[in-house]
């Protein structure tokens, strides 16, 4: 008995050196469109395991949030919703901001690619419908802190 006491003692303690188990960070997210500046708190996806996971398995997703891939510099990408049970709204950011493509009401569970037409910096996912209902267009302006404002 001492030693499953002892055993379950080292596991608490190496648990939290670890530190907290949490939730991913949330960070506040913007876009100035012309109906408007939108906020949205948005989960960060920043490393290759992230980014593949994406919104994968989640069964929904609330408005006014969504998760926000950063590929550290602009490149060329393609996106697919295998595994994505929500339909989505996906929006293409280009480094200084702008908004470079919208892939609108994105067809869950399928393996069609959807391009971003060119070098991005991060894709911004959100439930399917947002970008009509508030307005948001190609060349609206994304603030955030990995966009520069050039």
């Amino acid at each position: 008995m001492r030693a499953l006491t002892f055993a379950a003692f080292a596991l608490f303690g190496l648990l939290m050196a670890a530190g907290p188990l949490r939730a991913a960070d949330q960070q506040t997210l913007e876009i100035a469109s012309k109906t408007g500046v939108h906020p949205f708190s948005v989960e960060m996806a920043v490393t290759d395991a992230e980014r593949q996971k994406g919104l994968m398995f989640r069964k929904s997703l609330p408005e006014g949030q969504g998760m926000l891939f950063d590929f550290q510099t602009e490149q060329d990408t393609s996106f697919w919703m295998e595994n994505t049970y929500i339909s989505l709204d996906i929006i293409f950011i280009r480094g200084d901001g702008r908004i470079l493509r919208i892939a609108e009401n994105a067809e869950p569970l399928s393996r069609k690619l959807i391009p971003s037409g060119g070098p991005v910096r991060g894709v911004l996912e959100v439930i399917a419908g947002t970008t009509r209902k508030l307005g948001i267009a190609v060349g609206d302006r994304v603030a955030h802190p990995i966009f520069s404002s050039r």
